[in-house]
Parts: structure tokens; C-alpha cells; sequence
């Protein structure tokens, strides 16, 4: 089943290549999206794909990253929008 997640990664998430681990790892998994810093230093992600991608996705940011420490997040789920052809890393 296709889906969407909206997601804030809160922790040390700036500063560590989250966006670009994010975006590989979305690509592997063949989710389409973005990803993007925030002002209060968090990072948000769209994902859109298949639901099991997604969760996979979710969990690997959370606790596989590279460099970052994920100590918090926040998902919203929807349908999916078909609005994406890739995984983008937004400025």
C-alpha cells in the first residue's frame, strides 16, 4: 500500500550529512520525496512510496545514521500526493 509520511528528526541532526545519508537511503529503498534543515535545527523529511519503505526509512534515520543522534521525531501520515519523481535534498 502507498503512503506518505511527514517527518521532524529532532537531535544532532544538522551539520552531520543527515540530508544526504537521508536521501541515499530513500533512494535505495525507492521512496520519492525531500528533505530539507530547519531553522530550529531539526530536519524534515517527505517520504512517498510504499508504506513498508517508508517505515524502513523512518527507523533507519532514527537509528542508523552515520553521524547523527536522533532523539526525537514526529510522524504525520496521509495518502500519497504522486507530486514527486525523485528524493531531493531542498535548501
Amino acid at each position: 500500500m502507498r503512503a506518505r509520511a511527514h517527518v521532524t528528526f529532532r537531535g544532532v541532526v544538522q551539520g552531520v550529512n543527515f540530508r544526504a545519508h537521508c536521501r541515499g537511503h530513500a533512494l535505495g529503498v525507492g521512496l520519492t520525496g525531500w528533505v530539507r534543515n530547519c531553522e530550529d535545527g531539526s530536519v524534515e523529511a517527505v517520504f512517498e512510496g510504499e508504506r513498508k519503505a517508508i517505515e524502513d526509512a523512518i527507523a533507519w534515520n532514527q537509528t542508523s545514521q552515520p553521524h547523527a543522534e536522533v532523539s526525537g521525531l514526529e510522524v504525520t501520515w496521509s495518502p500519497p500526493a504522486h507530486e514527486f519523481r525523485t528524493f531531493a535534498i531542498l535548501r
